[in-house]
């Protein structure tokens, strides 16, 4: 099947989950990942030029806008009463900011499911896709942006924005930036050693400036933060992340980041560590994003279950309309 009709077949397999924007998507056919990561992309414009080749070549005459946004988030790793490891993630930021949750495929990886921000794709509150038309071609660029995700082998990663970050930079190396880094994982890792081992491989940039570190987690229940600090990768060891620097301590943080990460751990402590389903979902609204200024900031919430590779994903905190969703090995 060539690239037009695969992407006629992406497309009208959007569908809307919620009144808040949230859509569900299958991308079918090969988003050229592993050319992409030949290549790499070296700054924003870069990044875009690469996606036009390699996502839109003979579809359309389309020109990427891809913006990398921050956000004030929160992930942790805990278990079920059955042992079951679970990832929930929040994805918190001042802008309307829908998310859309991906499947993917790809012939030479793993099968995931992941969450992107349609904002980054230049969606908003009166542009909004809706299925086979011009208007929802952009989504086909949505493999390229995962903000978290899970795939078949269980291995779950998100990023989560940070005031500062130190990368290290080799000139022999190829630079992709965040959300590539976080597709590199999800196509390529079986596991929490792999995923770092990947990640060493490449130099990252992070997109518009907004430095980010990365919870990764896999099926046998180890949780660690990817963090670039001093020129270099660190590996910190941890079931909870917000918008601070862990490593060494450092606790470089952002707003009230230190307050929902306490918040999680006391969950954590009350607990035992087991969390439920309804108790897992009550921490995520709990610990989401509001003020004043901006109102409810809490885009998605997001519970991956490493173990069974099934899932719940609910909307600027409406647990009125939780969406369950499965992923299928391949």
């Amino acid at each position: 099947m060539d690239n037009y009709e695969n992407a006629k077949r992406s497309l009208s397999s959007i569908k809307k989950a919620d009144d808040y924007g949230m859509f569900q998507m299958t991308y079918y056919g090969d988003y050229g990942f592993d050319e992409f990561l030949k290549v790499g992309a070296k700054d924003q414009e870069e990044l875009e030029a690469v996606i036009e080749r390699l996502v839109f070549k003979d579809i359309a005459d389309i020109e990427a806008n891809i913006n990398i946004l921050g956000g004030g988030c929160t992930v942790f790793t805990t278990r079920n009463a059955a042992g079951e490891v679970i990832f929930g993630r929040n994805y918190d930021f001042a802008i309307y900011s829908p998310p859309l949750q991906l499947t993917t495929r790809p012939g030479n990886g793993y099968a995931s499911i992941s969450t992107a921000s349609m904002l980054y794709l230049g969606y908003g509150e009166n542009n909004l896709p809706s299925g086979l038309n011009a208007e929802s071609l952009a989504t086909l660029a949505a493999p390229y942006i995962p903000a978290d995700g899970v795939n078949e082998k269980g291995v779950a990663i998100a990023f989560l924005s940070v005031s500062e970050a130190k990368p290290p930079f080799c000139e022999d190396k190829i630079t992709i930036n965040t959300t590539a880094a976080v597709r590199l994982v999800l196509d390529k890792a079986a596991s929490v050693d792999e995923a770092i081992e990947l990640m060493k491989q490449y130099n990252v940039f992070f997109s518009l400036d907004i430095y980010c570190h990365f919870l990764i987690a896999d099926a046998s229940g180890r949780s660690v933060l990817v963090e670039y600090w001093d020129n270099d990768l660190k590996v910190v060891e941890t079931q909870i992340a917000s918008n601070f620097i862990a490593y060494n301590d450092l606790r470089i943080a952002q707003g009230n980041a230190i307050e929902r990460y306490d918040k999680v751990k006391n969950a954590f402590d009350s607990n035992n560590g087991i969390l439920n389903q309804a108790q897992t979902i009550d921490l995520l609204v709990d610990i989401g994003w509001k003020s004043p200024e901006f109102g409810n900031g809490l885009q998605w919430s997001v519970i991956y279950n490493l173990s069974t590779l099934k899932g719940t994903i609910f909307a600027n905190s409406n647990t009125d309309n939780l969406v369950d969703f499965s992923l299928t090995k391949q």
